[in-house]
């Protein structure tokens, strides 16, 4: 850390199911790190609200444009200095394959998995992974708070499905330092105190896999 109170260097991942805090954590974190802040571009895949109506669709077109969109942010970042610069993403480029096992066919899978290793390698190694959890029923009701037209069209089997299929990804999960967050009881907007100690906890934590459940 320098004199301004910058962290110098970290790549930090924040990730987790729909409505549940990803860049709500990541716009604080970067904040208290005065890091550049990175994230996902939702609201420019012109598929996405479509996509909630008609998965089966719409959902190659969906799935291929994060991917390039991931790609191209990721991309930058092998332009950074590293020993100047930290940068929090709310997203890690490797999840992108969780939406791509629960949303595409055979067909589209086989394609997929021969795009993907292309795009993936050469791409930055977060330091560190932030996996956000919450109860169903407390996401449906932050994806109802934060108002987005085309979310009203998110069902909760998929949202269920989903969650499922982050928790067995992040189970598995292995390639950086990993803290697992229960948000259920977290209010990082409206309580400051929230965010700072869960900060600290993120920049504590640098080996293996651990997990911080706030009352």
């Amino acid at each position: 850390m320098d004199r301004t109170g910058r962290v110098s260097g970290l790549f930090i991942a924040v990730e987790g199911v729909i409505g549940v805090g990803k860049t709500t954590l990541a716009t604080a974190l970067a904040a208290s790190l005065k890091a550049r802040p990175l994230f996902e571009q939702v609201e420019e895949n012109p598929f996405l609200a479509q996509f909630y109506k008609d998965r089966e669709r719409f959902a190659f077109q969906t799935q291929l444009f994060f991917l390039l969109s991931r790609h191209r942010q990721m991309l930058t970042l092998r332009q950074r200095d590293l020993f100047q610069s930290s940068v929090v993403s709310d997203y890690l480029f490797q999840k992108d394959r969780i939406f791509a096992s629960i949303n595409l066919s055979d067909a589209e899978i086989g394609l997929y998995d021969q795009i993907l290793p292309l795009l993936e390698r050469d791409l930055p190694r977060p330091d560190r992974v932030v996996f956000l959890r919450a109860d169903l029923e407390v996401l449906l009701k932050r994806i109802q708070k934060r108002g987005r037209a085309y979310e009203r069209e998110i069902d909760p089997e998929y949202l269920r499905l989903l969650d499922e299929a982050y928790n067995y990804f992040f189970f598995h999960y292995r390639s950086t330092p990993l803290l697992v967050v229960n948000t259920n009881a977290l209010d990082i907007i409206g309580r400051p105190e929230d965010a700072e100690r869960l900060c600290e906890r993120i920049l504590a934590h640098d080996k293996g896999t651990a997990y911080y459940n706030p009352a």
